[in-house]
Parts: structure tokens; C-alpha cells; sequence
């Protein structure tokens, strides 16, 4: 009897759940990208429904099962503290998921990382200040610490070519950009992008004359010598491309836009390639492993087009079709958390499904079951 009555109580988590909530729980691999924080974000989505199931009727039939595990997730909820905690880890983490969702894309932006870099700290940084209600010249634990995890990752991750690339873009020398901020500098003036950008010229330019010929064509431009210190050059560096403005004003300085052309035109993530396999790996599995790789070549091809046209049709917003074009052209931000889409959480997760409470289990832990719909 007490087995009967403990599975009727247990199968009820499911019916209550869906009973308050419309959407579904997301339960994400620790290996996708800001998995932790796509599930906060879907709990805030959920965070009403969630709040009238544990204030329920059948809640308090429910708990029986377990009074202390179920007081505490009751607890937890209906807390004000607990509910601006995931608020504040929004806040300081916004600007770390935008710069990493930015940078996971094909579109072109070497030449944006480092600026991105230092707009990311800062943001971050004013975040964690905000909440601490601490001064600008005040010390923060909690900042020091983040700031020591991001800047092991940027050193990971920061090359010379990030900082050639940057000392390429016209836009940070315009009178603009220098302006929006206190403390900036166009690159040629910064120590450690200089020494960086040497690097690079030493080793794409391995003969002396011509490496002296590029520094002498990078100083032009730099400074604003000869062709490049006309008034429209100079006016069009912060309103132009970085492409386009070489094109119109590089033609005097071969080598540098040469150059400039081929680095403003890289992304500067490998995420592509990554996911491109990723589909090669949904076409050739275990059932299709006879074959042949030209027809699986042909295959992945088809199946990369077929997404990119689907979204010149008219139900591409509206239908189903976006749900399986996971990634779109552009990256996805913590703003406006109720309007999370399975298309904006990655390129290559055919398998993230949303997550729903089931009624099996061994009774302790909750187990999960994989929803295709959401």
C-alpha cells in the first residue's frame, strides 16, 4: 500500500509541472556553450508557473514523499533574495556571453576581438561594482577574482594576429572612437599591440626591404600621411567598413592592404569548421557507416544549403522551419530572456531538446525526458 500510494505521489511532479508552467525545463551538457546560464535563463521564463506550482494544493500532497527536499525547492522559489541572485548573474555575465556568442559566428571579426576584450571587462566590471555599491578607485574580491578567470582565458587565447588585426581597422583611429571612452589610444601608440604587431610583420615578412616597406606603408597610414591625411580618408576611417575603406583609400600602400584585405576578412573562431563536422557526423552514423565519402561530401553539402535557402522563404520566421536552422546568421543576447529560442542556442545541436520532469525514476532524483516540440 504505501509503495501504490508513493508512486501516485511521485508520478505527480509531471502533471503538476505542466499543469502551471507552458514551456519546458531545459537540461543542457556541461560541454555546450553557457549551458549554466541557458538554463538560468529558461528558469526565469518559468519563474511564475513555477511560484503558483509550490504554492499549490497538490504540492503539499506531493511533498509528503520527501518534506525537507520539497520545503526546500518551495523555499528557494518563492525567495525575492534567491530570484535578484540570478538576476545579478545575469548582469555580470551578459557582457561575457555577447563578446563569446559574437566571436562564435562566421561572420569576419578578428579585427573587433581586442576592442571587444577591453569593452567586456569593463562591463563586466561595472556590473559587479553596481551590485557591490563600490566606487570606481574600490577594491572588489568578486572582481578580481573574474577578472583573473577571463584574463587566463584571454592569454590562452590572445595571438599576434589578434592585434595586427586590430591595428588594422581604420575605425580605431578615428576621432570618434577615440573619444567614446577616457584612456584610449589608436593602436600604434599602444606598447603591447606594437610589439605584437612586429611579431606578425617578422613572420609574414620574412625579406628585410619588404618588411621595411610594410612598416613604412603602416606608418602612413597610421599617422595620416601622404593619401591617407586627406579629409574624407580621415572622416571615413570610424564611418566606413574596414574592407570597404581600404579598397576606397589603400591603393597607394599595396602591401599593408593587401594584407589588411586578407585579416579583416577572417572570423576568429574554428566553430564553423567544428559544426560542419558536426552534420557529417548526423549523415554518416552507425546504420550509414558503408558510405562512400564523396556521397557523404555531397550530402553535408546539400544539408548546409538547404538551411541557408530555407531562410529566404516567408515561413522561416513564422514556421517550423527556424527550429531546425539552430544558429541563424547572427548571435543571440541576454536581453529579453522570454524570448529564448532553440534557433539561438547553438549551430550544432540537433539533440538539445527541452527537458521535462517523467514519472519514472528510482524515486530520489528526478529524471528528465527529451521533448522534440520545444
Amino acid at each position: 500500500m504505501f509503495i501504490k500510494i508513493f508512486i501516485m505521489n511521485h508520478s505527480m511532479r509531471l502533471p503538476m509541472f505542466l499543469e502551471n508552467v507552458k514551456l519546458t525545463m531545459l537540461s543542457i551538457a556541461d560541454t555546450r556553450f553557457a549551458s549554466m546560464i541557458v538554463m538560468l535563463r529558461r528558469f526565469k521564463q518559468i519563474k511564475r508557473g513555477l511560484q503558483d506550482m509550490v504554492m499549490s494544493d497538490f504540492w503539499t500532497s506531493y511533498r509528503e514523499d520527501n518534506v525537507q527536499r520539497a520545503l526546500t525547492v518551495k523555499t528557494k522559489i518563492v525567495s525575492d533574495d534567491w530570484w535578484r541572485d540570478i538576476d545579478y548573474i545575469f548582469n555580470f555575465t551578459e557582457p561575457i556571453y555577447d563578446m563569446l556568442r559574437r566571436a562564435d559566428t562566421d561572420v569576419p571579426c578578428l579585427h573587433l576581438v581586442y576592442e571587444m576584450w577591453d569593452s567586456m571587462i569593463a562591463k563586466v566590471k561595472a556590473a559587479i561594482y553596481h551590485h557591490e555599491r563600490k566606487q570606481e578607485h574600490e577594491e572588489s574580491p568578486f572582481f578580481l577574482v573574474v577578472r583573473e578567470i577571463l584574463s587566463a582565458r584571454w592569454s590562452k587565447s590572445n595571438t599576434p594576429l589578434h592585434c595586427l588585426a586590430h591595428s588594422l581597422n581604420p575605425r580605431f583611429y578615428s576621432t570618434q572612437w577615440l573619444q567614446e571612452a577616457p584612456n584610449r589610444v589608436p593602436p600604434h601608440r599602444d606598447q603591447e599591440i606594437s610589439s605584437l604587431r612586429e611579431k606578425c610583420f617578422q613572420r609574414y615578412f620574412t625579406n628585410d626591404v619588404e618588411r621595411r616597406k610594410v612598416k613604412e606603408e603602416y606608418a602612413c597610414f597610421s599617422a595620416g600621411f601622404r593619401e591617407f591625411g586627406s579629409v574624407d580618408s580621415l572622416n571615413d576611417r570610424g564611418l566606413m567598413e574596414p574592407a570597404i575603406w581600404w579598397v576606397s583609400y589603400g591603393a597607394s600602400t599595396p602591401l599593408i592592404q593587401s594584407l589588411a584585405l586578407k585579416v579583416l576578412g577572417h572570423p576568429c573562431s574554428s566553430s564553423c569548421c567544428e559544426r560542419n563536422w558536426s552534420t557529417y557526423s548526423f549523415i554518416q552514423s552507425l546504420k550509414r557507416n558503408k558510405i562512400a565519402p564523396q556521397r557523404a561530401e555531397d550530402l553535408v553539402f546539400v544539408h548546409s544549403n538547404l538551411f541557408l535557402l530555407s531562410r529566404r522563404t516567408p515561413q522561416y520566421n513564422v514556421g517550423e522551419t527556424k527550429m531546425w536552422d539552430v544558429g541563424g546568421d547572427a548571435f543571440d543576447s541576454l536581453e529579453g530572456s522570454g524570448k529564448l529560442e532553440i534557433a539561438n542556442l547553438s549551430l550544432d545541436e540537433p539533440d538539445l531538446e527541452a527537458m521535462i520532469f517523467t514519472d519514472e525514476g528510482d524515486g530520489n532524483d528526478d529524471e528528465f525526458l527529451e521533448d522534440p516540440t520545444q
